[in-house]
């Protein structure tokens, strides 16, 4: 009993040190902090959305169209008379939606395809290298404007084009640590003392490939993002009248001669969520690779 107490107290502890060091490192990057902070801000207002947004965000209200911001409606109101405000944070819960759901299957699907290549025989790594390559061989535009064509706009094409467009990269970053890990000193020894090829890969290989593809991961977000906009905007992502910032940055374009307050509004949540998740990104990839660290 003792020495598990033991045990669970030096664990303890050195989760806490980890911990403390993280903050510190993170205390020293002004741009980090800010990065989390318009991170937290723009998740937190997608989760709860809901209780944030003060009206209907495709109620056709009888009142003054395109109207300016003001104590009633904050960032003022469409052609269709409806509240922007309510659509900006409702469309940021569209593209919350579409970059977990996109980004996490590709980063399930590239990580197991990257370590069954960087650890496979060399003719399935070959086989599997020329499929990535293949599927980035296509402009991303292009192939998601094809399968839009084929499936119809839908938020699920979306996801659908950014997963298949994605997985190509995060699968080539697992590959090429993988490669680099293989033949390390403590893999030889785990081979040599009858481990698996499963209890390596998933001890050894995976903790030391999962962090760069996390960040890799938090700097992708706008990415996806501004395509799911981008897409919207043409009428070919989310149909109307679900609200995304790509459809309102659409509605305000056609509209812009009366008000320019919602080309404004559907315009700033992208630009403050590319920064955030850019400098957040940033600021991980400082602390999580020594090379970058400031104090070394």
């Amino acid at each position: 009993m003792a020495d598990t107490a033991t045990g669970e107290t030096v664990t303890g502890g050195n989760r806490r040190k980890a911990l403390a060091g993280f903050a510190h490192q993170m205390g020293k990057n002004p741009l980090g902090i800010l990065g989390a902070a318009l991170v937290i801000l723009m998740v937190a207002s997608a989760v709860f959305a809901h209780l944030i947004t003060p009206y209907d965000p495709t109620r056709i209200m009888v009142g003054p169209r395109l109207a300016p911001p003001s104590l009633e409606f904050l960032m003022g109101t469409d052609q269709l008379g409806r509240d922007v405000f309510s659509r900006v944070v409702m469309g940021g819960q569209v593209a919350l939606l579409v970059s977990l759901a996109a980004l996490g299957t590709a980063l399930s699907v590239g990580l197991v395809l990257g370590l069954i290549a960087g650890f496979g025989p060399q003719w399935l790594d070959n086989a599997l290298l020329l499929f990535f390559n293949t599927i980035r061989s296509f402009p991303v535009i292009i192939f998601a404007l094809a399968v839009v064509t084929l499936l119809g706009p839908s938020l699920a094409s979306v996801i659908f084009v950014v997963a298949v467009t994605t997985v190509p990269i995060y699968a080539r970053v697992v590959r090429t640590q993988t490669h680099a890990l293989r033949n390390s000193e403590f893999i030889t020894a785990e081979q040599a003392m009858g481990a698996g090829t499963i209890r390596i890969l998933g001890i050894h290989i995976l903790p030391n490939v999962i962090g760069p593809l996390l960040i890799l991961v938090s700097m992708d977000v706008p990415l996806v993002i501004t395509l799911e906009a981008g897409l919207s905007f043409l009428g070919m992502g989310v149909r109307p009248p679900t609200p995304s910032w790509g459809t309102i940055l659409n509605d305000g374009y056609g509209h812009i001669n009366q008000s320019i307050w919602p080309v404004i509004s559907g315009g700033v949540p992208i630009v403050l969520t590319t920064l955030g998740f850019t400098f957040l990104g940033e600021a991980l990839r400082d602390i999580f690779d020594p090379k970058l660290r400031k104090d070394l």
